[in-house]
């Protein structure tokens, strides 16, 4: 049954199950009715097309996620708590495309915002919302990317935050900026599902405002990963987009933005979306192989912990829009993503691990004919090379016998001969 709106604003909050629509400065994760994930449904702009466009590119914001602010949260742009953030590169490497196997591959690499990945487009929103809200705290439970992310705007907003990661399963490079940006940091005996558990515990009982991805205000952040690209594109929609997978809060935003892009007539075709999980943690491609009829949970394992995640929060939003956009779900290695990271390092870009998924994905679906080597594809790179660099050393230092693109140092004397040893087996890249 779907009710009455309960606000003349452009924006309700909107049930995913049951259509009930709150308020949107109603602070609640989700739907207190039957616990359904919410969304955000705003007055879209009177422009269309060409017109919009044009909006967006005369826009004043310094942001890449607020210059869309009309598409991402009309009434608190104004008041937005800004880095800012996006403006990320989409770039192009021959290597990495060749290695691929699709030669119109372009990589949009979020490792370039402020804190180091994606996490902050979805953040500026959460945490400009929280002060709309009025929140004395916020908290939330992360792999990593997550919590740096919200300590650092909850620092610039100067409010409290509580982070909870799973022991010994956050990479230190992540962990250090928690604790660097002011954040609670509490480190849980459990995984990240366990962390996500006690978080919504702590904002239903102790009246944290909850700042994992099932709040739909992140959702709306994340969406201008798309709208930025597909306007660096010049509004020429690829065929596919490729992403790692790992709560799913980027799939669901994906997804609903390419349909706000069609219905905006800022698009004419819909790409279709690869979602990329490991092996080790891989809950929402066993799903996708039976057409989604079972929700499944694993216990993670996967060398990428950024998408160490058995149970996804954002599973419900997540499955509209592959269905919409017809899109598919697969797991790689982690064999095949530290292959892919080695690839993408050793072209100049970097990334961390589970951000090589999305080009591991690619390889694959090309080798399995589901991607034609003729078809254009973005590849998004969710985190900076040097959020893990635990993994980075373990490849190129630690590992026997040595992968194929391994990157030993090599110890030598202090003497000129011994450096002109080593030049003499350099070659052109």
């Amino acid at each position: 049954m779907q009710n009455t709106p309960l606000a003349e604003g452009p924006s309700v909050q909107r049930c995913l199950r049951c259509a009930r629509e709150l308020d949107e400065l109603d602070a609640r994760p989700q739907c207190p009715y039957c616990s359904g994930l919410l969304e955000l449904r705003h007055t879209l702009p009177k422009e269309r097309g060409a017109a919009l466009a044009d909006r967006f590119r005369s826009s004043a914001s310094a942001s890449g996620v607020w210059r869309f602010g009309p598409l991402v949260l009309p009434n608190g742009a104004d008041a937005a708590v800004s880095w800012p953030e996006g403006n990320t590169p989409l770039i192009s490497r021959k290597a990495v495309a060749a290695w691929a196997g699709v030669s119109a591959l372009r990589i949009k690499h979020e490792g370039m915002n402020p804190t180091g990945s994606f996490k902050d487009r979805g953040m500026t929103v959460g945490v400009t919302q929280a002060v709309r809200v009025g929140a004395t705290a916020v908290a939330c439970a992360s792999t990593g990317n997550t919590s740096a992310s919200m300590a650092a705007y909850a620092a610039l907003a100067e409010i409290p935050a509580l982070v909870l990661v799973p022991l010994g399963k956050v990479a230190l490079g992540k962990l250090t900026q928690s604790l660097a940006y002011g954040a609670r940091t509490l480190l849980v005996r459990g995984d990240f599902d366990d962390c996500l558990r006690l978080v919504r515990e702590s904002a239903e009982e102790l009246g944290a405002y909850l700042l994992n991805s099932i709040n739909p205000y992140r959702i709306e952040g994340q969406k201008t990963i798309v709208f930025e690209m597909l306007e660096q594109l010049g509004w020429e929609a690829p065929d596919w987009i490729a992403l790692p997978a790992g709560n799913l809060g980027n799939t669901a935003a994906f997804g609903k933005a390419l349909r706000e892009a069609m219905e905006l007539g800022l698009i004419t075709k819909v790409p279709r979306l690869l979602a990329v999980q490991s092996d080790g943690a891989a809950p929402f491609a066993m799903s996708f192989r039976e057409s989604f009829r079972v929700r499944h949970t694993v216990r993670a394992n996967t060398i990428a912990t950024a998408i160490n995640i058995g149970a996804p929060a954002s599973y419900q939003r997540a499955v509209q829009s592959i269905r919409e956009t017809n899109g598919v779900v697969t797991s790689v290695s982690d064999g095949n993503i530290m292959e892919a990271k080695a690839i993408i390092d050793a072209a100049g870009v970097g990334c961390e691990p589970a951000s090589a998924a999305s080009v591991a994905g690619v390889k694959q679906m090309v080798l399995a004919g589901t991607i034609s080597p003729d078809e254009s594809v973005v590849c998004v790179l969710t985190g900076h090379v040097l959020k893990d660099p635990e993994a980075l050393d373990r490849y190129h230092r630690g590992t026997e016998p040595p992968p194929a693109h391994a990157n030993r140092p090599i110890e030598i004397d202090a003497s000129l001969s011994a450096v002109a040893d080593v030049m003499r087996t350099l070659r052109p890249t």
